[in-house]
């Protein structure tokens, strides 16, 4: 009895000195490190900023979806269940999830089986999908939220938004210029779980909220270009056009209402995606005829002529005596004004005239218009065209720039030559981005488009009132809006694609010319119903700027308007 007593006694004092040491010198310890066995962490993603029209549409935005993914050797210890009977292993795995994941039970079978410890089974579930699927406490499966990004529109300006990766980075388009802005900013939340993954009320828990980017709204009206969109991809289809362009711009802001491209991208499928995402800013082309509007606006600035100097003009003309140019149509001897020069778009008649300003002269004035340098437009791949310093033009470059030739632009800075002439002669900034709004829900409108003075109002506003009569009494009748003044000009230049030549026809205008408020440009690569501007460009002009007057709510001009005599 002794000795069993002394055992007892022995046993306990070591039972008790080891309980002091566990709870009483230690227990702060392995609290803690028991604590850290079930404490997990993960990462809370901050939502992509939403991408809207100008009137908050969407047009770009992230929703709630969820990845499920498996660690085979984990899912190998499934014991399986008896109600219901489920096999052990990947096969009762698989029988569990196959009718929640909308997948055949064989083929996901075969994707759980393996020594691998990560693999991706379904991506983008929806969330009452995921809930069910972490019910099921299933070991060895995770659930993991991510942000998908969905374009609601579909092919609706998908050729300005862009899209991202499957990291949600911006790869193209808008989503790419502004990925900085739009991207949010990751966070974590470390909590403590149960045997099954779940989260322990009461338990410990830590987050590091994440932050969402912010959201752009854009200057596009959707239905504007919607209108753009679907008449360029007509006119494309009727004409036997490769490609087209057509940009609609508020001639006082620089706001662009609509950039389509003909094929547009589908964002939420961007495989389909090849070469340039939007040949407006990016693709260069000789503007042709619609480059006279510049000599004319140097001739009127510099006093060299003014809109009714009478001119006689032949078929073809040499300035120099070595090199030779013609018009599109051969005639007798034309008895035209400045004015009729530009209404009938003779190019030896621009040339007769031009020759008088200097060569530096000529090439100031394409620069001062936007040749040679970007626009400045926030979209990514934006080319600057093409506009050699005047030592390197060749002896028939000097008088081919004059009509719009041996130099390229885009789609945008021929554009924008029109609007600098509709808006008193000042060039304002193109721009896209109207304003952000903060995640707090804070909007701050975009700064104030730069601008500067081109030419002076006098010759802008002459130039204008020449570029009806190309609508009224010349090349592009065809444009005409019923009820509204009109001024614009017709163009048709050669283009060398992949060696091959071809035909670039377009037509760029203002309306109401009376009191300007867009400038829409319309660009077809070789048409081949026609190679006129006139012809094939100037009615889908006419078609989409009496829509978007009538969406802005801008009253009819009411007059016809006083223009200068074309012949003499």
């Amino acid at each position: 009895m002794a000795f069993l007593t002394a055992m007892v006694v022995l046993a306990l004092a070591v039972f008790g000195g080891r309980l002091v040491y566990v709870q009483g010198l230690r227990g702060a310890a392995i609290a803690e490190d028991a604590r850290n066995s079930r404490l997990t962490s993960v990462t809370l993603l901050g939502s992509r900023g939403e991408i809207t029209d100008a009137s908050g549409m969407p047009l770009a935005t992230s929703v709630e979806r969820y990845d499920i993914s498996v660690n085979q050797r984990l899912v190998a210890k499934f014991k399986g269940t008896a109600n219901p009977p489920l096999p052990a292993g990947a096969a009762g795995v698989a029988a569990t999830l196959a009718p929640l994941l909308d997948m055949n039970a064989a083929e996901l079978g075969g994707l759980l089986v393996g020594d691998r410890s990560f693999v991706y089974i379904r991506k983008g579930v929806l969330p009452a999908v995921a809930r069910e699927i972490r019910k099921l406490g299933l070991n060895g499966v995770n659930v993991d939220r991510v942000a998908e990004r969905v374009y609601p529109n579909g092919t609706l300006a998908g050729n300005v938004v862009g899209f991202v990766n499957s990291n949600g980075i911006g790869l193209a388009g808008l989503e790419a210029s502004l990925d900085d802005r739009l991207r949010g900013t990751p966070g974590s939340e470390t909590y403590e779980r149960g045997r099954k993954g779940q989260v322990i009320p009461g338990g410990y828990s830590e987050d590091d909220p994440a932050r969402p980017g912010d959201s752009v709204q854009l200057t596009l009206l959707s239905d504007v270009q919607w209108k753009a969109q679907s008449a360029l991809d007509a006119q494309v289809a009727a004409t036997g056009s490769s490609s087209g362009s057509l940009i609609v711009m508020d001639t006082r802001t620089g706001e662009v209402y609509a950039l389509a491209d003909s094929g547009s991208v589908d964002p939420n499928k961007p495989g389909e995606a090849s070469g340039s995402l939007s040949s407006a800013v990016s693709d260069v082309f000789e503007p042709g005829s619609t480059g006279k509007v510049i000599t004319m606006a140097a001739i009127l600035d510099n006093k060299i002529a003014d809109p009714l100097t009478p001119w006689e003009v032949p078929y073809t003309y040499s300035p120099d005596g070595k090199e030779t140019f013609k018009d599109s149509h051969e005639h007798g001897l034309l008895r035209l004004t400045t004015t009729g020069v530009l209404a009938e778009s003779s190019n030896t008649g621009t040339v007769m005239i031009g020759q008088h300003l200097p060569v530096q002269t000529r090439y100031d004035y394409l620069q001062k218009f936007g040749f040679g340098s970007r626009t400045g437009i926030e979209m990514s791949g934006e080319s600057k065209g093409i506009l050699h310093p005047v030592d390197d033009w060749q002896r028939r470059d000097k008088y081919a720039v004059l009509f719009g030739q041996a130099v390229s632009v885009t789609a945008l800075q021929a554009t924008q030559v029109f609007a600098t002439i509709a808006n008193g002669g000042v060039r304002v900034q193109p721009h896209i981005v109207k304003g952000w709004t903060s995640p707090e829900g804070v909007y701050t409108p975009a700064p104030a488009a730069a601008s500067t003075q081109v030419v002076s109002p006098e010759t802008a506003e002459t130039v204008l009132t020449m570029m009806q009569s190309v609508v009224d009494d010349g090349t592009g009748s065809h444009a005409a809006i019923p009820g509204y003044q009109v001024a614009g000009k017709t163009g048709t230049a050669q283009n060398w694609v992949g060696g091959v030549q071809g035909i670039t026809a377009s037509f760029i205008g203002v309306a109401p010319a009376d009191d300007p408020r867009i400038a829409v440009a319309v660009i077809l690569h070789n048409p081949k119903s026609s190679e006129f501007g006139g012809v094939v460009a100037a009615p889908v002009f006419s078609d989409v700027a009496g829509y978007t007057l009538s969406e802005l709510g801008v009253a009819p001009s009411g007059t016809s308007g006083t223009l200068f005599p074309t012949t003499w």
